[in-house]
């Protein structure tokens, strides 16, 4: 019996040292999707309705990083700033005298939160810690914080969420939970800890859940606890922890990066914007230049222009944009960022209307640009003017009641030709980002769908046809590639990959709305191994050969190019529907990785 009762004993020591070691390992191996992400639990928050109406919001990344400004003993480092002391390997005996001259006097909670206000922000969220494992608020939990280390004093977290709540902005902290640089049982730092002895229940136990608690506690209602890089927990424990921090706040929503599928709501990859409606509460996050904390030589902002058609895009997949900016060591919102979020605001002042509150548009793809929804409502977010001036809205079967113009209510003309609706645009600013009209109808429409052809027209210069759109048959299959530019700027393209047989076939639909000369080409990425391979484009009755063209090996710490080489010159006789078809000639190599077709008016 003792020997029975020993080898019992024995396995399960084993077992629990198998469980340890696969909790150690996971977080230890984990994959960039793991540590994003983005699935949530299916099951609506009561409190959600807010957040999918808000589509709105602003990331806030504030922290010592911002005070290094990218560079560390005379070298300086490109990318995601707030990763410095990964990239940088600096030691946390070093690291931790950077609070020592961090003094942000310029911070001024009222500007911050009025420029969110002008900007037409409705929820706004920042670091209260990031993987760097400094709080930028007064925490009882650590010295390690901005009251106590710093010569600033000052807690400016309580003075941003009195602001914020001042003015109608929804608050809330963005919180690294699981990777901790300065902790020796935090996550990730492997240059000063060995991962593999590390105790992360420890970590949770002793600086995670206190400081969430802290956050909960003192900062009057938050509408969001933004997680990052979830780890060093199975889903019971993560189950756990969300149950023991959600008493506190039982109307604060929690992200997804929560992890293991447990959040309110989903947050896609950074800088991602899914190709097709995504129903549910979801958010796109991007930087308004190269990185998410400051750095004094990233000059990249996107301009007024950009983040309206950005978040017009968003907004029309069913989810919202939040934006960020990275503060600087002072406290001061770069210049570019202040000026062109007030420029965003002033064109929400006048269109607000076809974002806040919308769902995903229910018409398919066009060259002109993207829709959005309300009840019986659809915006027709025109991002691209037709040269004819006519807007098609093709298969829209309801009942058109009016069309007019948002920013002046000013009536369209139009007519019902079959399944398609053309509206006679008025005269506007060409290059204006996005010039919005409104659709009244009656009826049911098809929900987002994409089976219906893709629409090709000669009033613009190019015509994008998406992999996302293609069927296929045998090996080929839709991923969302993701690489990056620099360190942590990540950027994801959906592409029709594996198509290395020539049993396999991508077919395209597409709509041609006026007959004529037409170019057609493919935009593709092409490894060294993959290219000059033979394929084949079947077109408008016609077959066009073509060899691949070499681009780069697909590496996702690089850049992904993609060449956009012609193929075929083809005259459509007349309007309607064709079929393109692509197919390897060769059997054993991936063709390429297909973004897109292209398809030119020859002018």
């Amino acid at each position: 019996m003792k020997r029975i009762n020993l080898i019992k004993q024995k396995c399960n020591v084993l077992l629990a040292f198998t469980l340890i070691f696969t909790v150690l390992n996971s977080a230890y191996s984990q994959t960039m999707d793991e540590m994003w992400d983005s699935s949530s639990s299916g099951k609506e928050h009561a409190n959600i309705q807010w957040f999918k109406d808000a589509k709105f919001g602003m990331f806030i990344h504030w922290g010592l990083y911002s005070k290094l400004a990218g560079e560390w003993k005379n070298k300086r480092y490109y990318g995601s700033g707030e990763w410095i002391m990964n990239q940088a390997r600096i030691p946390v005996s070093e690291y931790k005298k950077v609070a020592e001259t961090f003094n942000p006097v310029n911070f001024n909670a009222e500007e911050w939160s009025q420029l969110a206000k002008d900007a037409g922000i409705k929820y706004m969220v920042i670091t209260a810690k990031h993987h760097e494992g400094f709080s930028m608020y007064d925490s009882k939990v650590t010295d390690f914080d901005i009251v106590d280390a710093t010569p600033y004093k000052k807690d400016p977290m309580k003075a941003l969420a009195a602001a914020n709540a001042k003015r109608g902005i929804h608050f809330g902290f963005y919180y690294s939970q699981f990777q901790d640089w300065y902790e020796p049982n935090g996550g990730k730092n492997s240059w000063d800890f060995d991962e593999s002895k590390k105790d992360y229940q420890k970590y949770y136990r002793e600086k995670a859940i206190p400081q969430l608690k802290e956050l909960l506690t003192n900062y009057g209602p938050l509408g969001i606890v933004w997680f990052d890089t979830p780890g060093g927990m199975t889903k019971a424990q993560t189950q756990a922890f969300v149950n023991e921090l959600r008493v506190l706040q039982p109307n604060s929503l929690f992200s997804s990066r929560v992890g293991q599928g447990l959040g309110d709501y989903r947050d896609f990859g950074d800088s991602e914007v899914p190709a097709t409606p995504i129903k549910g509460a979801w958010e796109s996050i991007y930087t308004h230049n190269d990185s998410w904390g400051y750095i004094k030589h990233d000059m990249n902002f996107k301009t007024p222009s950009e983040i309206i058609q950005l978040l017009a895009n968003v907004a029309s997949k069913g989810g919202n944009l939040m934006l960020n900016v990275g503060p600087d060591g002072y406290g001061n919102i770069p210049e570019y960022s202040a000026k062109f979020l007030r420029e965003t605001g002033k064109w929400l002042q006048k269109n607000g209307e076809s974002i806040y509150g919308t769902t995903y548009g229910l018409i398919p793809a066009q060259p002109w640009g993207v829709s959005t929804s309300k009840a019986e409502k659809q915006y027709l977010h025109v991002l691209n003017r037709p040269a004819n001036g006519k807007l098609l809205i093709p298969y829209f079967n309801a009942n058109v009641k009016k069309i007019y113009s948002l920013s002046n209510k000013q009536d369209l003309s139009w007519e019902k030709k079959g399944n398609n609706i053309w509206i006679n645009l008025p005269e506007f600013e060409e290059n204006s980002a996005n010039t919005v009209f409104v659709m009244e109808y009656s009826g049911n429409v098809a929900d987002y769908t994409l089976d219906v052809p893709v629409t090709v027209s000669s009033q613009f210069d190019e015509n994008y046809v998406d992999a996302i759109f293609a069927k296929t048959e045998g090996n080929p299959r839709i991923e969302s590639l993701t690489y990056s530019h620099y360190y942590g700027d990540w950027k994801h393209t959906i592409c029709l990959i594996d198509m290395k047989d020539s049993t396999d076939k991508a077919i395209l639909n597409i709509n041609i709305t006026e007959p004529g000369d037409y170019q057609v080409a493919l935009e593709y990425s092409c490894s060294p191994e993959s290219a000059r391979q033979e394929g084949c484009m079947r077109v408008n009755g016609q077959e066009f050969l073509f060899r691949t063209l070499r681009t780069s090996e697909f590496d996702k710490k690089a850049p992904l190019p993609f060449i956009k080489h012609t193929i075929a010159t083809t005259t459509f006789s007349k309007a309607g529907e064709y079929r393109i078809e692509i197919k390897p000639l060769q059997n054993g190599k991936e063709l390429f990785k297909l973004k897109s077709i292209i398809v030119k008016p020859v002018k």
